[in-house]
């Protein structure tokens, strides 16, 4: 085990595959996902940890040797804490977290309390992985929050930072402001295959796996619905069951679906396994993941001879023939990968973000412009207050927002990556927007100024990408632009006239 390279699978006793993500840490190919906890802890009665420890302990001994949970999944840290300090060090588990802040302006101590929390919670000295989730990127907080985490990082809190239904741009981001990122925890599914485009490619190119969860859909992709009725929404008990539904919708139905899962059952009955081992392998077989999280209800049942299943066989190329060719009937869900969290359709188990999050304060603050009719946004920028101007500036219905870089404080965010600075200047522009009551959509311009004309095409997809559905009108041109390392400006108009 010690001497094989990452992304080697490596037998264990119990024949139960790992992935070698990072010298000192190795996960079980299948993860235990505690996110039903919090599912089963609605009621308000709060699991007993020492039992679920010892149902926790079974997926251990099968060699099913990672959980992956969360801050607000329930008591989910505290009973694996449970199940780390009864577990003999000769036996180790891998217990993988995350940190989910609610939106708006975090401070350094916030980010400290939030990870001395959940090593308390877990009982350890250093947490394996914490991954990190933001509910908008338009808020700067969100990045000050990574850098912060690296800092920890550094002094031994962490061994390893990952991200959590983050999209391909933003991911380039963090890679390119140098924050090191192990992993990114995305849905990936036959029902939901955004996983496989661009995000696939960067992490072949960086490095970086996926964490796949959802991929049987809450369920949904196994017997237990195939040649059944559509069932309706408020008859649905589970949260999960809840969520995918909305992703049955959005790929098309309930109708094209069955068609999927009557694919699924004749791979699964050629092959001598259940739905959910065709399901997952599907994924599981990717290039770019590193394992899959399959869900468990403590105490109320168990999978795990079924989930060691999936290593027993593999998917041939009629399966997946067979299997393609279903997919390529549905709808593909919408956007990238995470994008279910932050923009509409909102694919959550309510259908917005109610059940998430209360509210999303202004990414920056507003002040008095110099005429009563003005409203400004000052992003904190030493070149504002040198310069005398604001980030942005409305006056009625119109919003007009300065050149804008890829500054964070001190910081230059996306390094020599042109398109990764593009994005970071729009989330700028965007936060901008936001806090004088405007968004993207409301753009009617765009001046995009490059250093370099090399980056031209970098920098225009990367707008592309998140202009597409407004179509500014738009110019670019080659630019001496201020300041060491910038590759990108750009300036943004906006009318308010819904």
């Amino acid at each position: 085990m010690c001497g094989s390279k990452r992304g080697d699978s490596v037998p264990v006793a119990s024949s139960v595959p790992t992935y070698r993500l990072a010298p000192d840490l190795t996960v079980s190919r299948v993860l235990t996902g505690l996110w039903q906890v919090a599912d089963l802890e609605r009621s308000g009665v709060t699991l007993d940890p020492d039992a679920g420890a010892e149902v926790m302990a079974a997926y251990a001994d099968a060699g099913l040797t990672s959980f992956d949970m969360a801050d607000h999944y329930g008591s989910a840290e505290i009973i694996a804490g449970r199940l780390k300090t009864r577990r003999d060090p000769r036996q180790p588990v891998q217990l993988l977290t995350k940190w989910v802040p609610e939106p708006g302006r975090l401070r350094k101590d916030d980010v400290r309390a939030a990870v001395d929390r959940a090593r308390s919670r877990l009982g350890v000295e250093r947490i394996d992985l914490l991954q990190f989730h933001t509910w908008s990127y338009a808020d700067p907080s969100w990045l000050e929050a990574l850098f912060w985490l690296d800092e920890l990082r550094e002094e031994g809190l962490i061994a390893h930072l990952g991200l959590t239904n983050v999209d391909t741009a933003h991911l380039r981001i963090v890679l390119a402001s140098g924050v090191p990122i192990l992993t990114n925890q995305v849905a990936c599914s036959l029902l939901d295959r955004r996983y496989e485009g661009a995000m696939h490619a960067l992490c072949l190119e960086s490095g970086v796996r996926l964490l796949g969860y959802g991929t049987v859909a809450g369920g949904f992709l196994t017997e237990r619905w195939l040649d059944r009725p559509e069932p309706a929404l408020d008859s649905l008990t589970t949260w999960s069951q809840m969520k995918y539904a909305r992703f049955i919708q959005a790929a098309g139905g309930w109708e094209s679906f069955q068609a999927l899962l009557r694919a699924i059952k004749r791979v699964a009955d050629r092959l001598g396994v259940s739905m959910a081992n065709v399901a997952s392998r599907y994924v599981l077989e990717s290039p770019a993941v590193a394992g899959v999280i399959v869900g468990a209800r403590l105490g109320q049942s168990l999978h795990i001879e079924d989930t060691l299943q999936l290593f027993r066989f593999e998917l041939d190329q009629a399966a997946r023939a067979t299997l393609n060719d279903a997919v390529a009937q549905l709808e593909p869900i919408p956007g990238d990968c995470g994008d279910e969290y932050r923009k509409p359709p909102f694919l959550t188990a309510s259908g917005d973000l109610s059940d998430h999050v209360a509210a999303f304060p202004a990414p920056y603050p507003t002040a008095a412009g110099a005429l009563p009719s003005r409203r400004q946004v000052r992003s904190g920028t030493t070149w504002e207050s040198l310069a005398g101007y604001c980030r942005a500036v409305r006056h009625g219905q119109r919003v007009l927002v300065s050149g804008t870089t890829a500054t964070l404080g001190e910081r230059l965010i996306g390094g020599n990556d042109p398109a990764a600075q593009t994005h970071a200047v729009i989330d700028k522009i965007e936060g901008a927007l936001a806090s004088l009551g405007a968004r993207l959509e409301h753009v009617v311009r765009t001046r995009v100024y490059v250093a370099d004309l090399a980056h031209w095409e970098a920098c225009a997809r990367a707008h592309g990408e998140r202009f597409r559905h407004v179509r500014p009108a738009n110019t670019m041109v080659e630019a001496r632009l201020i300041g060491a390392g910038y590759l990108v400006e750009m300036e943004a108009e906006a009318i308010v006239d819904d």
